[in-house]
């Protein structure tokens, strides 16, 4: 009898609507995270980024769990390995995608699983889902931004409690806190989230990227700073633009103002 083939620990799927799917497949080990495993997730990010079928991705956990973290027992080969290696950083390759992430969060994200999930843009979390950062615990350092994005989105206090008493986030606190979008029964997470992709799809592609860049490059400077960076791109958006352009767009205005809306209020 032949050997059969190792699972593929993380799994990428492709729907022709633009959808793709990044699942994490390891749900033995609560879909934990092995060096290798983070490259490919990494090399996973960047090949969707490239490729232009690809509009909306959703990224999920398979089994019980979302992310329960660095595989610990190989704790040194991630940590002493070569953390400025942008190819094979997770989160830096979800930071570089242009296209929108949307994470589907059931079960645990626990520590480099709360930090891959602070990366994606827009969280749905199935009920009774706990986001819980470790590191203090364990005498890990965070190197993914849970030290740094957590307190911008929940506030300080919280996120100092957080981090430092481990206090687990329930979905529903998340939620409550500004960290969670939606919050669902756990049979209906893929579908909320392929709800929120499909009304993203809806949208003008050619915005969209630059709407989510310009989003995330502003939370990373004071609010003056942003304004400012804000006035630059939309002039040279609308600098770049044709007077084709201009006119596809008055006339797709045109199309939606003549349709009447309802006379109740």
């Amino acid at each position: 009898m032949g050997q059969s083939k190792p699972e593929k620990l993380i799994i990428v799927t492709r729907d022709p609507n633009g959808i793709a799917y990044v699942t994490i497949n390891r749900p033995k080990s609560l879909n934990s995270l092995t060096r290798s495993m983070m490259t490919d997730m990494a090399q996973a990010f960047k090949s969707l980024d490239r490729d232009d079928a690809v509009l909306v991705i959703i990224l999920s956990g398979s089994g019980r769990s979302f992310c329960s973290g660095v595989d610990l027992t190989s704790a040194e080969d991630v940590f002493k390995g070569d953390v400025k290696d942008i190819e094979s950083d997770t989160v830096a390759q979800m930071e570089l995608c242009r296209k929108p992430i949307i994470g589907a969060i059931s079960g645990f994200a626990v520590t480099a699983g709360f930090e891959i999930a602070l990366a994606c843009d827009i969280l749905v979390a199935a009920k009774g889902a706990k986001f819980i950062d470790t590191h203090a615990r364990f005498g890990i350092f965070p190197s993914w931004g849970l030290s740094q994005k957590l307190s911008r989105i929940i506030g300080p206090n919280r996120a100092r409690e957080v981090s430092m008493a481990a206090v687990p986030v329930t979905a529903e606190q998340g939620e409550r806190w500004g960290l969670v979008n939606h919050v669902v029964e756990e049979g209906e997470l893929m579908k909320k989230a392929q709800e929120v992709a499909e009304a993203i799809i809806k949208n003008n592609q050619g915005i969209l990227l630059k709407y989510k860049s310009v989003i995330n490059d502003g939370l990373k400077l004071d609010l003056g700073h942003a304004l400012a960076l804000e006035k630059e791109r939309a002039h040279d958006y609308y600098n770049g633009m044709t007077k084709e352009q201009f006119k596809k767009m008055q006339e797709f205005i045109a199309a939606r103002g003549s349709k009447k809306p309802s006379s109740k209020l």
